[in-house]
């Protein structure tokens, strides 16, 4: 079988506020409705839909994920030097984020943070 894209889909409380957090971020919105905002992510254009918890929670047969109680999923945002990933802590605090962990060396060459957004969901920045 063969796939055509692949994309995720966050369930969120606010629209508004999921769309200001983003877009303060700089990524690049890919629509939106009255049930979701959506954003491209990184060179190959990700697509990550923030769905209103109320309209995707139901059409996913099963139990519910609260992003603060656990990681649903942790993606990695690509960083091209240390400097640019201290940028990303403090847009992400500007712009209404959450450092879970502050930027720190660990391992040979390796340095990161983690971040969650309005909603709990978890980024992590990272420079190799």
């Amino acid at each position: 079988m063969k796939t055509k894209k692949i994309w995720a889909n966050f369930s969120v409380l606010n629209l508004e506020r999921t769309t200001r957090f983003y877009k303060k971020l700089g990524f690049r919105p890919n629509g939106a409705s009255e049930q979701l905002t959506s954003f491209s992510f990184g060179e190959d254009n990700f697509i990550i839909h923030f769905f209103l918890k109320d309209v995707l929670e139901p059409n996913m047969k099963g139990p519910a994920i609260d992003a603060r109680a656990g990681n649903e999923i942790i993606f990695t945002l690509s960083a091209d030097s240390k400097e640019e990933v201290d940028s990303w802590a403090t847009a992400v605090q500007d712009a209404g984020g959450t450092i879970v962990s502050q930027p720190e060396a660990f391992g040979a060459g390796y340095y990161g943070f983690v971040f969650a957004d309005p909603d709990g969901h978890k980024f992590n920045v990272f420079y190799m």
